[in-house]
C-alpha cells in the first residue's frame, strides 16, 4: 500500500445540508450536480466524499446505528494562530458546533475543534513542527 489516503468519505444525515456546509461554509470546491447521490470535493492530495449515512453503512456492511463518536477526526493545518481562529469562525458561521475553543497546546502549537452539522469532528491547528509547503 502506498502512503496516502485517496478519499475520506463521511456518512451524512442530510446530503444537501452537508454539501452546503462544505461548499459555502468551508469553501471547498465540488462538481456536485442535483440528483447525484454522492458529492466529491477535490482537495490538495486527496478527496473528501459525502454520502448518505445509511447508504455508507450498507456499502461497508456495517450496522446503521451510530455512536456518539465514530473514532476519527479530520484535521486542517494552517500557517498561523490567527488563521486557525478565522477558519473556526467561518465554520461556526456556516453551522458548525464548537467542540473546543482554539488555544495553545501542550505540544507547542495552537488548536481547536468544531463539529460539522453531522457531528464529524474537525481539528484546526497551527503546528510549528508540521510543514505546510
Amino acid at each position: 500500500m502506498e502512503a496516502r489516503i485517496s478519499i475520506i468519505t463521511l456518512g451524512v444525515s442530510n446530503l444537501q445540508k452537508a454539501i452546503h456546509f462544505y461548499r459555502a461554509g468551508l469553501g471547498l470546491p465540488t462538481n456536485f450536480k442535483e440528483g447525484e447521490g454522492i458529492a466529491f470535493f477535490q482537495l490538495e492530495g486527496t478527496w473528501l466524499a459525502l454520502y448518505p449515512y445509511e447508504a455508507l453503512a450498507e456499502d461497508a456492511a456495517l450496522p446503521p446505528d451510530r455512536g456518539r463518536f465514530g473514532g476519527f477526526t479530520l484535521a486542517y493545518n494552517v500557517h498561523t494562530k490567527e488563521a486557525a481562529n478565522a477558519v473556526i469562525a467561518q465554520a461556526l458561521e456556516a453551522g458548525a458546533k464548537l467542540l473546543k475553543p482554539a488555544a495553545d497546546t501542550f505540544w507547542g502549537g495552537y488548536s481547536g475543534y468544531f463539529a460539522d452539522p453531522d457531528g464529524h469532528p474537525w481539528e484546526v491547528a497551527w503546528n510549528p513542527f508540521f510543514p505546510l509547503d
